[in-house]
């Protein structure tokens, strides 16, 4: 499960879990982004603040993984170098891509595409009273055969509202992990105004 996690919240480790218990995963292993290129003219929160963020949020749960892997690579954090490199490392595993289905509707844009959506199976997380049809309407037959849909609970948080929260000086309890939300009152996160980018 890989993200900007800027900050991460409640709604990726729901997320995450409900998609380990439906699936049947062993375990969760989160990859906090490097150099996202999705984000190019943003400014994303240093990687080592995201990266303690999230080994933060991740902490009491066992089944949770957190890697630096893409943090510690160079150049820009693209989907098929991280699958490859599971790939090579767990070659006995099935592996699952967990990510939004708006990410997965825009796949087709993607770095290597073609090689993506055959090297893993992708779970594709909808809010309730998403149209499905929507992804079957843009992917190939071929494509939406290595898609799980996976209905996440309601729980409507995003990053992007959590970072305009904290410069507000608006509560952000219970949208965070408390320990999440120590952190980012100490280090003062997201204090000054950052240019706007996509939910994550």
């Amino acid at each position: 499960m890989g993200g900007t996690f800027d900050p991460v919240h409640l709604g990726h480790l729901l997320i995450a879990e409900v998609a380990r218990v439906e699936f049947g995963l062993d375990r969760v292993i989160w990859l906090p982004a490097g150099d996202p290129p999705h984000k190019k003219g943003y400014r994303v929160t240093p990687q080592e603040h995201r990266y303690a963020m999230v080994l933060l949020a991740t902490a009491s749960n066992p089944d949770f993984e957190v890697s630096r892997w893409e943090l510690e690579r160079d150049g820009p954090s693209y989907s098929i170098d991280t699958i490859l490199h599971f790939r090579e490392a767990l070659p006995e595993t099935e592996l699952f891509f967990i990510t939004g289905a708006d990410a997965i509707l825009e796949i087709l844009t993607w770095y290597r595409h073609q090689e993506v959506i055959r090297s893993c199976r992708f779970i594709a997380v909808t809010r309730p009273g998403y149209d499905l049809d929507r992804l079957s309407a843009v992917l190939p037959p071929d494509y939406m055969a290595q898609i799980g849909l996976l209905e996440a609970p309601g729980v409507d948080i995003s990053s992007t509202d959590l970072r305009t929260r904290l410069r507000h000086s608006d509560p952000i309890r219970y949208l965070v992990p408390e320990s999440v939300e120590t952190y980012i009152r100490k280090h003062r996160l997201y204090l000054e105004q950052l240019p706007n980018a996509e939910n994550n």
